[in-house]
């Protein structure tokens, strides 16, 4: 019974986010919606995207030059913080940065109106609740994740850079040296394609969760602790197998 159960909320989850992608290039095009999701996704998201960015890079080129340090290559530190962060840590950080803040408040604004009929309300008068909800927040975690993303991966290196000249005292010049080597096509597309799919992934979860919500406030607070878990689960997930993806095809050894 959990099984069948499963497989047919799975099977609702897969109906849903078709449903939403294909929102994108049907009409009608709900502009204002899209621009006050991605508002919310990306502004205000700056700060604590800000904020987890730059700890990330001055906790980790601290290790890294203390390591690096015993054996005589913290000259060298630059080059695997921007390494680090661009393919790996950043995109995953932020993503789960953008699940806790992001998700949570799409699943709990859904999951109000689905509580309050108001979604019902919309399928009355004619209007596709996916339509207007969900493939809005989609465009939103598609184009405002990549963004955060690709400033949060700058202001880690900002803040390693902080660690290994003013801390370690290592050279300037050679920081922005490796962190310029590194800069190639295998290592940007690496940290580009991940948070396209992790955008994707919080945003159809985050709306599902909140459209199936039921039984009051209390299930609007079992909506919401899911849809971060199920969020998180997924993007771990989906690094590792995105990763392995991209090292086959980018002919990256191992």
């Amino acid at each position: 019974m959990h099984l069948l159960r499963a497989a047919s909320r799975l099977q609702d989850f897969y109906i849903l986010s078709i449903r939403a992608s294909l929102g994108i290039f049907r009409r009608p095009f709900y502009l204002r919606e899209t621009i006050e999701q991605m508002d919310y996704a990306g502004s205000g998201s700056f700060f604590i995207v800000f904020l987890v960015s730059l700890f990330i890079g001055m906790a980790l080129s601290l290790q890294i030059s203390a390591e690096l340090s015993a054996l005589g290559l913290k000259m060298y530190t630059g080059r695997i913080v921007g390494m680090a962060i661009i393919r790996e840590i950043g995109p995953v950080a932020i993503a789960l940065s953008f699940a806790g803040r992001v998700g949570s408040g799409i699943t709990s604004e859904i999951g109000s109106m689905t509580l309050g009929h108001q979604v019902d309300i919309m399928r009355v008068h004619g209007i596709n609740p996916i339509k207007k909800l969900v493939t809005p927040r989609v465009i939103s975690a598609l184009v405002m994740l990549p963004v955060l993303t690709v400033i949060g991966d700058a202001i880690s290196i900002l803040g390693g850079y902080y660690i290994s000249v003013f801390v370690s005292h290592q050279s300037s010049s050679f920081y922005w040296s490796q962190i310029k080597e590194i800069m190639d096509f295998k290592n940007i597309l690496s940290g580009i394609v991940k948070p396209f799919i992790f955008g994707y992934l919080i945003a159809c979860v985050s709306c599902y969760m909140g459209l199936s919500t039921s039984g009051g406030a209390e299930g609007l607070r079992k909506s919401t602790t899911a849809a971060v878990v199920i969020s998180t689960i997924l993007i771990i997930v989906s690094d590792f197998v995105l990763t392995r993806i991209l090292f086959y095809f980018l002919g990256m050894s191992i």
